[in-house]
């Protein structure tokens, strides 16, 4: 299968890159007045590996390229990361981010497919991410394609039924070239996830269901490229990677108060969260 155009394998640069996403989220979020700026910057690092760490195959230039590896971004409120990943890409032209939420603009406040080149799924209504997946899955060995599909689920999505029966349905079908990463940040919109629907011992549940676990640093990208590098290996089975996080990362301010899951910054913090982004 083609190669990534695009794969950065000095870590320092990709740290570098983070930082980059970090400022175009909160850019693109502090000039809407809305948006999920400590969703997306948690999960920073998981799509910069997964995208310039040599892990997904794809053609900017070929969005729909029938061998493209998929990815879905089931927790779709972290839409101003994808975005981000998909411009530095090459996707599409990163002035078209500063029209998020605007009216009329493709660029909008959850992914919407077909709407941006890269947006693999139609997501915000949570827990239905996962369920994608399978089916990309399932159509590509009607197909006789062999590429691979990776979903990013938050913590708070996992509360919902539905994840819960796309897990046994991966494991029934044998999803062996299904690779979900859990961006565990330990709060949804709300409050803290052991208050709200505790989802501990959450290791042993995938495992009951039937699936390949592993944890990482969700910060660390070299250890989730190792990850995400182990799970082509695994076979008859499919694989999750809860990747240990923490909600607005990179931001003081934003880490320590979880209100900011759906509010954007104001200018005054943003001019605040850019210094510590760059001085991080």
């Amino acid at each position: 299968m083609t190669e990534s155009p695009i794969q950065i394998p000095d870590t320092e640069s990709l740290k570098r890159l983070a930082k980059d996403l970090r400022l175009d989220i909160l850019d693109m979020t502090t000039k809407a007045g809305s948006g999920h700026p400590s969703s997306s910057w948690s999960a920073v690092e998981i799509l910069t590996a997964l995208y310039f760490g040599g892990i997904l195959n794809y053609r900017p230039d070929e969005p729909w390229w029938r061998e493209r590896d998929r990815f879905i971004m089931s927790k779709g409120h972290a839409a101003p990361l994808l975005y981000a990943v998909l411009a530095r890409a090459g996707y599409f032209d990163r002035e078209e981010l500063w029209r998020l939420r605007e009216i009329d603009s493709p660029v909008q406040g959850h992914p919407i497919q077909g709407m941006m080149p890269g947006v693999e799924a139609t997501t915000g209504s949570l827990g239905q991410g996962l369920s994608v997946g399978i089916g990309h899955i399932l159509g590509g060995r009607l197909n006789n394609l062999d590429y691979r599909v990776y979903v990013l689920l938050g913590d708070g999505e996992c509360e919902a039924g539905q994840i819960w029966e796309a897990a046994m349905a991966a494991a029934h079908f044998k999803c062996d070239r299904l690779t979900a990463i859990l961006d565990y940040n330990k709060y949804q919109e709300t409050g803290p996830i052991s208050r709200e629907m505790a989802l501990e011992p959450l290791a042993e549940k995938w495992r009951s269901f039937g699936w390949q676990v592993d944890e990482v640093d969700g910060h660390d990208i070299g250890a989730l490229i190792e990850k995400l590098k182990s799970a082509r290996s695994v076979s008859n089975q499919p694989v999750i990677i809860i990747a240990h996080t923490i909600k607005g990362k990179g931001v003081s301010f934003v880490e320590t108060d979880f209100r900011f899951h759906g509010r954007a910054l104001t200018p005054e913090q943003a001019e605040k969260a850019r210094e510590e982004i760059l001085c991080s």
